[in-house]
């Protein structure tokens, strides 16, 4: 199985973190910041919400679901559509909580983390991350904070390290074809498969008006 390595990164200053941040897997790690611009496919209802690529243009993931799973299943696919992580949302709870497996599973033995809405109501968008063997969950693992109107947001270890930052693109396709396109810097040695997972939730969370900050 290949994938893209991405390029370095020309956004932000990001500083080596002393213990690399694992969930996905180590082979989506890079020893340098990277940059990745998620262009978001307005107003579609098929396959692919919004596609992944680095800063060159080139196609790293891609987000699937049909329309008849628009607000409960996702699938994150690689550039040849082999599936690397499965998103499931847990109905009728008010933190919009979702569960993310390996690969296309939905089984216990293979969730990686879940993600929930830090409270119910939110001025500011706020993300609490949870890994599979934290099930007690009284204190999370990750934090998301920010806005996600302004797509201007920060993801956080526990102990608040910074390992990733999201900020607005603006350019000439995205106002001609109707596309919000934004860009995530990811922190050198950060699994970035990871990150683009949990925009993912942000992204699905906001989807819906009960979900936006």
């Amino acid at each position: 199985m290949s994938y893209t390595v991405p390029v370095p990164a020309a956004g932000p200053s990001a500083q080596p973190l002393a213990n690399p941040v694992t969930v996905v897997s180590p082979q989506f790690h890079a020893p340098y910041p990277v940059d990745l611009v998620i262009t978001e496919k307005m107003m579609s209802l098929k396959e692919g919400t919004f596609t992944v690529s680095d800063v060159n243009g080139n196609l790293m993931f891609k987000i699937k679901g049909s329309l008849f799973s628009l607000h409960d299943r996702r699938v994150l696919v690689d550039g040849a559509d082999t599936p690397i992580l499965s998103f499931r949302q847990k109905i009728l709870t008010a933190h919009r909580r979702w569960h993310v497996y390996r690969g296309e599973s939905s089984e216990a033995k293979d969730l990686l983390f879940t993600a929930k809405k830090s409270s119910f109501f939110q001025l500011k968008t706020e993300l609490d991350v949870f890994l599979a063997a934290n099930t007690k969950e009284e204190q999370y693992d990750f934090k998301v904070k920010g806005s996600w109107g302004e797509r201007s947001c920060t993801i956080y270890t526990g102990d608040n390290t910074i390992i990733a930052q999201m900020h607005k693109k603006h350019d000439v396709k995205s106002v001609l074809f109707g596309r919000d396109a934004f860009g995530v810097t990811v922190y050198p040695h950060v699994d970035y498969a990871f990150i683009v997972a949990v925009v993912v939730i942000l992204h699905e969370i906001n989807m819906d008006r009960s979900g936006e900050d």
